[in-house]
């Protein structure tokens, strides 16, 4: 598989109550400290209640090799967030499920002088016995986590081999949203 979505298709550039006032290169939008843009970030558990977690691929521009939720991206312009969810989805693990919105959140992380990510970010979460399809540009590995594992890992000193977007993402589900996980992690 290829990356089927290049750095020069549009994102949906958006102000801070998420409307569209927009549109930029993904390049762009990662430039510097980056130009506030609408993302995504999925997180896909199975029937026994663990998180699927991905390792970025090592072609990534920003958080290369780290850890993070099971799919995240962009909406492109003239995409609804229905659609580029489910997308994605299939482009990156080769899985079709249904997705429920948890909430929504803006965020600024920085990975080094010359990108960041700038994001007005919708979390949803599915569940899917599907087996996962990797796609190798985007996946350099993935595995199933429980949550007390996880709890685990991010409160250790491997903390810092997480992204910054999913670390806010997961601590903010375990908080405020758990009990709309699927069983086994309530």
């Amino acid at each position: 598989m290829t990356d089927a979505f290049a750095d020069n298709d549009a994102l949906i550039l958006v102000d801070a109550a998420d409307r569209e006032i927009g549109h930029l290169s993904k390049e762009q939008c990662h430039l510097g400290r980056g130009t506030l843009h609408r993302a995504f970030s999925l997180f896909i558990f199975n029937d026994a209640g663990e998180l699927l977690l991905q390792q970025r691929a090592a072609g990534k521009r920003l958080w290369p090799g780290y850890w993070s939720n099971s799919c995240c991206s962009h909406p492109r312009r003239l995409e609804s967030m229905d659609s580029a969810i489910h997308r994605r989805l299939q482009e990156e693990l080769g899985m079709s499920c249904a997705l429920r919105f948890l909430f929504k959140f803006q965020y600024q992380a920085q990975f080094d002088a010359c990108g960041a990510e700038n994001e007005v970010c919708s979390v949803f979460v599915g569940r899917c016995s599907d087996p996962v399809i990797v796609n190798r540009d985007e996946i350099l590995a993935i595995r199933w986590i429980s949550a007390a594992e996880l709890e685990s890992e991010i409160s250790g000193p491997g903390a810092e081999l997480f992204t910054p977007w999913f670390l806010m993402e997961w601590r903010r589900i375990w908080r405020e949203h758990r009990s709309a996980l699927p069983g086994g992690l309530r």
